[in-house]
């Protein structure tokens, strides 16, 4: 999968969204890329691309989640059904903040996100676009635990990091960038299929 920085910037431009570039630094493109559905790994990729305090272009790749876990798809905690994120692009939804009012995280606490609700029980991701619905989930951008294999609980949609050390990483740069630009981020999420391979 090609993810150079002015790839990245171009499948932004194709797809419509916002992307953030200019004479100042840490102005993040914080993204996400289904890569595998209908499982319970951490087989996504989290990823931000920016520029540093030299304005060089960076691009950091992280593996993740971008999908629920077994468990809550089996168990879900809305009578409506699990929530999965719809690809898109969330302008201005999240902001640092504390994920369960535990530990620094990127919340979505500024605006809707839009979800698939998965109702069915099974351990299948059903990307039902009837049963799309807008609104505030708390479906944030958070850690794991670095000790466990599979997602399970770890989501119940959130977009979630496999490592503490990839998620401390991000967080580092969120609070350069929110020290310049205001503590406000734009999550996008793509499918794998807007990148070449």
């Amino acid at each position: 999968m090609r993810l150079d920085y002015n790839y990245i910037e171009d499948v932004y431009i194709k797809k419509g969204y916002a992307f953030f570039d200019g004479d100042k630094p840490y102005n993040l493109n914080i993204f996400g890329i289904r890569c595998a559905t209908d499982t319970n790994f951490f087989d996504d990729l989290i990823c931000v691309a920016y520029r540093d305090q030299n304005l060089e272009s960076i691009v950091e790749i992280f593996q993740g989640t971008t999908d629920p876990g077994k468990h809550w798809l089996k168990h879900p905690m809305n009578t409506k059904g699990t929530a999965i994120l719809v690809e898109g692009q969330y302008k201005s939804v999240y902001k640092i903040d504390k994920h369960r009012g535990k530990y620094d995280a990127l919340c979505q606490r500024l605006g809707k996100v839009t979800v698939f609700r998965d109702n069915d029980k099974d351990s299948k991701h059903d990307l039902d676009p009837e049963t799309e619905q807008s609104g505030y989930y708390g479906i944030n951008i958070h850690k794991s635990n670095p000790y466990i294999k599979y997602v399970d609980r770890y989501s119940a949609g959130c977009q979630v990091f496999r490592l503490d050390s990839h998620f401390n990483r991000l967080m580092f740069l969120t609070f350069k960038s929110a020290e310049i630009y205001g503590n406000s981020f734009t999550y996008s999420l793509f499918n794998k299929s807007d990148f070449s391979l």
